[in-house]
């Protein structure tokens, strides 16, 4: 069936690849298609309630510390229209081993409750905004916040760290909705026709209503500027519904901007590659370094 979304986040059916990814072998397997999903061995608190929607989060608590600690908040793919916060059970698991409080978030998806990428983005900005208000509680530092994600979920990621509006509480907020860094698994990052980009179906006839915007308001690339998070992107150079051309030229602005971009492809492979092995494993050992480098984590 198709999805009323096309151009680069095209058809639920694309979003089959990115289905969760096998746990850690001495962890419990959450039941995939369950939702709200029940996730083992994590704490659940919501962030967000709405008038007909409670979205949650589950945080993975990192081995105690007497000092405040970096985290990572998790956003899955789907095309804006399905899927769960599962999708990152292992990488949440695996970094909240090695020291992070690891957050898996829920947000509004079309196939659930009717919504557009709009509006997931101004969840994603909540998000972000709950985890840094409610730092101290958690044990983290508000200064080392990481926001990450898959294709739809990316593209939120990069949302957060880059646009300056669909952020509901933006005026009243004193605690701001923009991530320290990003980590992106093949993220949308092109929503609207771009300089020196061409790319068909970007910017096509229909976008604000299949978006429930103008697509600029919501395209990371066109608000990249000076002092954007470091970020680093992984990308699979045959991916079809997330070319490897747009995320080519988001890093190439991103680095005229003076900001770190990383760009790791993989030749050869596809959509969604980075939650099968071995790729799983090496795109996890490459965040960690990321993350390393920034002082977020210690070397292992």
């Amino acid at each position: 069936m198709k999805s009323p979304l096309r151009g680069p986040l095209r058809t639920v059916a694309c979003w089959a690849l990115l289905s969760a990814s096998p746990l850690l072998a001495q962890k419990t397997v959450p039941e995939r298609k369950a939702y709200p999903p029940n996730i083992p061995d994590a704490n659940v608190e919501p962030y967000q309630i709405l008038e007909n929607k409670t979205l949650n989060v589950w945080i993975f608590q990192p081995p105690q510390s007497n000092k405040p600690q970096a985290a990572i908040v998790f956003f899955f793919g789907g095309g804006w229209v399905s899927g769960s916060p599962i999708q990152f059970v292992t990488q949440a698991q695996s970094l909240s081993a090695r020291g992070m409080v690891a957050i898996l978030a829920d947000y509004r998806v079309a196939s659930r409750d009717k919504v557009k990428p709009a509006d997931c983005v101004a969840d994603a900005k909540t998000c972000i905004r709950w985890v840094r208000t409610h730092a101290g509680r958690l044990g983290i530092d508000p200064d080392r916040i990481v926001a990450a994600g898959g294709s739809a979920g990316g593209h939120l990621a990069a949302a957060t760290a880059t646009l300056p509006n669909r952020d509901p509480n933006a005026n009243s907020a004193s605690v701001s909705s923009v991530p320290n860094a990003l980590i992106l698994f093949n993220p949308g990052v092109v929503m609207a026709p771009f300089d020196g980009l061409s790319l068909q179906g970007f910017g096509a006839k229909g976008d604000v209503e299949r978006f429930g915007c103008e697509p600029k308001e919501i395209s990371p690339l066109h608000h990249v500027k000076t002092g954007t998070p470091p970020t680093i992107i992984f990308h699979g150079k045959n991916d079809s519904i997330v070319p490897i051309a747009t995320v080519e030229k988001f890093t190439e602005v991103m680095k005229a901007h003076g900001n770190r971009c990383e760009l790791v492809d993989y030749p050869g492979l596809s959509h969604g590659f980075f939650n099968q092995s071995p790729q799983r494993e090496d795109t996890l050992q490459k965040a960690d370094a990321f993350l390393v480098s920034l002082g977020y984590l210690s070397p292992p």
